[in-house]
């Protein structure tokens, strides 16, 4: 299991779909080299600089933080059943009521329609609130997913980043 990249007063909690299995060798959210979190979030203007997977504890001081909704790791994110992230959603729910960020950030559009039974659910921002904190679902910025680059999923965290 991966540790949550949490801290006091975040504008942002990212919450990824579950570890990828490079992820949990490393211990380092989004740390396969093809995924395009760290490039996006850059240049999005989250961040300063690029920052490695490594450097993820650096994130609670720009106002942003990371977790999953399943905390298993696994090759690929269709390994995972629907109860696995119906629980997964429930549990996050409790994590972001405690932590308390202004906006949590799913990344993965299939996962969150499964995981919070909203099937019809679209890119952007969500009407319905999850542990108290306003939702906006992004891509998925695997490198298994091929119909979004680093440049349009850039664009959709700098509509987030603007909405703040």
């Amino acid at each position: 299991m991966l540790d949550d990249v949490l801290g006091p007063s975040l504008d942002v909690l990212f919450c990824g779909i579950n570890p990828g299995l490079m992820s949990e060798a490393t211990g380092h959210h989004f740390a396969r080299p093809g995924n395009r979190f760290w490039p996006a979030l850059h240049l999005s203007g989250f961040t300063p600089r690029l920052l490695a997977p490594a450097e993820q504890h650096l994130l609670p001081s720009y106002g942003l933080g990371i977790t999953n909704i399943v905390p298993r790791a696994s090759a690929k994110a269709s390994e995972l059943t629907r109860d696995e992230l119906v629980a997964g959603a429930e549990a996050l729910a409790a994590k972001v009521a405690a932590a308390g960020p202004k906006v949590l950030a799913v990344l993965g559009i299939s996962a969150y329609r499964t995981a919070f039974a909203r099937p019809k659910a679209v890119i952007g921002p969500q009407p319905e609130p999850v542990g108290g904190a306003r939702v906006w679902v992004l891509p998925n910025p695997s490198g298994l997913n091929a119909h979004w680059t680093v440049t349009t999923i850039a664009g959709e965290l700098g509509r987030l980043r603007s909405s703040l």
